[in-house]
C-alpha cells in the first residue's frame, strides 16, 4: 500500500519562508517522479512543481518560479518544497503526489498517489 504524507505547512507572514516535506512508502521511490500541487478554496488544483526520479527534470508553475525550489532525497524517500518570499496568493492546501512514471509534469492526472495535504496560510 502506497502512503504519501506531507508536513511543514503553517501560518506565516508575507515574505517569509516555509519548507514542506513529503515522505513516501510502499513505492519504488527512486524510480518515481514526484510533484507538489496546491488548491485554494473555489479554485482548481494547480501544479506547483515536479521532479523526475533522478532530479534531472524539474518543472515549476509560473506563479512560483524563482521563489520555490523542489528537491528530493532518494535515500530518505522524501521530497521537499522550499518556499521563499511567500505571498498571500500562495495560501492553499498543498498536496504531494507520486507517479510510477519516472518523469514529472504539472498535470494532476499524471499522478496516481496523493497525500492528504498540508495547509499553508500567508498573511499580508
Amino acid at each position: 500500500q502506497v502512503q504519501v504524507a506531507e508536513s511543514g505547512g503553517g501560518l506565516v507572514q508575507a515574505g517569509e519562508s516555509l519548507r514542506l516535506s513529503c515522505i513516501v512508502s510502499g513505492l519504488t521511490f527512486d524510480s518515481s517522479a514526484m510533484g507538489w500541487f496546491r488548491q485554494a478554496p473555489g479554485k482548481e488544483r494547480e501544479g506547483v512543481s515536479s521532479i523526475s526520479w533522478n532530479s534531472g527534470s524539474i518543472y515549476y508553475g509560473d506563479a512560483v518560479k524563482g521563489r520555490f525550489t523542489i528537491s528530493r532525497d532518494n535515500g530518505k524517500n522524501t521530497v521537499y518544497l522550499q518556499m521563499n518570499n511567500l505571498k498571500p496568493e500562495d495560501t492553499a492546501m498543498y498536496y504531494c503526489a507520486a507517479t510510477t512514471s519516472g518523469w514529472g509534469s504539472l498535470t494532476p492526472l499524471d499522478f496516481r498517489y496523493w497525500g492528504q495535504g498540508t495547509q499553508v496560510n500567508v498573511s499580508s
